[in-house]
């Protein structure tokens, strides 16, 4: 089961239920990695998710990445890749995936520059920053290229379409 934790700052639109989108892309996320398994079993997966605006996740990067400026996820994995194979015995009790926040102002632009709905862009960020959190990077180009193809993947269980083909 994910629980997810779930705070928003008012610049986030209302009319979506980014609660549900939060979960639903963070199950998403987790189908498509070797660590499936983790979504059947009897422990609660906790997950953070933050809403914010571009200061905050400016402050996050700069401080945690040295990087000065906004960007439009952050992730902060709370276990290392190499435990989360034996998790999927867990019967009981809390795993703490780890926790993500979301820059509103870059997250929109993005969706506006990409003429996609801003729910559309958040489920793609989330399923990206679910697979930070089960120990998967995008630095080397094979990294990239087995990210992206989980995403797609993770996003088509979504009805979701390919985000990384121009149209």
């Amino acid at each position: 089961m994910i629980e997810l934790d779930l705070s928003a700052e008012r610049c986030w639109p209302d009319g979506t239920d980014w609660q549900l989108l939060c979960e639903k892309a963070v199950a998403a996320g987790i189908a498509v990695a070797p660590y499936a398994r983790l979504n059947e079993t009897a422990a609660t997966l906790s997950v953070s998710v933050r809403l914010a605006q571009n200061e905050e996740v400016h402050a996050l990067n700069r401080n945690y990445r040295q990087k000065d400026k906004p960007t439009n996820i952050l992730s902060f994995p709370m276990l290392d890749a190499v435990l989360l194979g034996s998790l999927a015995n867990t019967d009981d009790g809390e795993v703490l995936l780890g926790d993500m926040i979301l820059a509103y102002e870059i997250c929109a632009d993005e969706a506006a520059e990409k003429d996609i709905s801003l729910s559309q862009h958040i489920s793609h960020l989330i399923v990206h920053g679910t697979l930070h959190l089960l120990g998967f990077d995008h630095m080397e180009e094979h990294e990239a290229e087995t990210m992206e193809a989980m995403e797609i993947k993770a996003l088509a269980s979504l009805g979701l379409p390919n985000p990384y083909i121009d149209i």
